[in-house]
């Protein structure tokens, strides 16, 4: 698969079918992230990998509410990847300051999706989840209260017959401009 393929394919997850993930797959997924580029080479970020069962269950409990239950799918996933926002470089902190940027965000969000490209290839689902509430999880998993979840990642075996949705993205003349905004 040609990598514009492999993009292609790439969906969230959201029907899983509950086996666990095999550490070597999780392990190949880590390698791609820790290959992300990021601000200064700062890599602020800390990758939590949680596939104890019970566990598991306990962190999907907080990405979702009664009232807000559109996160219970993360219940199937195989593991749940928990990434914590890590101090960059000074440099880069410098940078965040002058040019008001968060570029540990950024940064994050490159290597996560460096994470969800390596699950794709690897024949896994996932789903990048940013509605979580952060200070139980934190307590579950010895996150110190000074750290901040930057987001989640919900990966797992999809259903068979998972039903994946059409993408539907902006045509390229809606977004793409040389030379000038205009």
């Amino acid at each position: 698969m040609n990598f514009l393929d492999l993009v292609k394919a790439r969906h969230s997850t959201r029907q899983y079918d509950g086996r666990p993930v095999e550490r070597e797959k999780i392990e190949r997924c880590l390698e791609a992230a820790r290959l992300a580029p990021s601000a200064s080479n700062s890599q602020p970020w800390t990758f939590v990998v949680v596939d104890d069962a019970e566990l598991k269950d306990k962190i999907a409990h907080e990405t979702y509410s009664p009232i807000v239950s559109f996160n219970k799918f993360v219940l199937k996933a195989g593991a749940i990847v928990v990434i914590v926002m890590e101090k960059p470089k000074i440099i880069t902190q410098v940078g965040e300051l002058i040019k008001k940027k968060e570029w540990p965000l950024i940064d994050i969000g490159i290597a996560a999706e460096h994470f969800c490209l390596q699950a794709q290839e690897e024949g896994l689902g996932t789903c990048m989840l940013g509605w979580f509430n952060e200070a139980p999880i934190k307590d579950l998993l010895h996150i110190p209260s000074s750290k901040t979840i930057g987001l989640l990642i919900a990966v797992g075996y999809p259903v068979a017959n998972e039903v994946i949705k059409e993408k539907k993205r902006k045509a390229m003349d809606e977004f793409r401009r040389y030379n000038s905004y205009r």
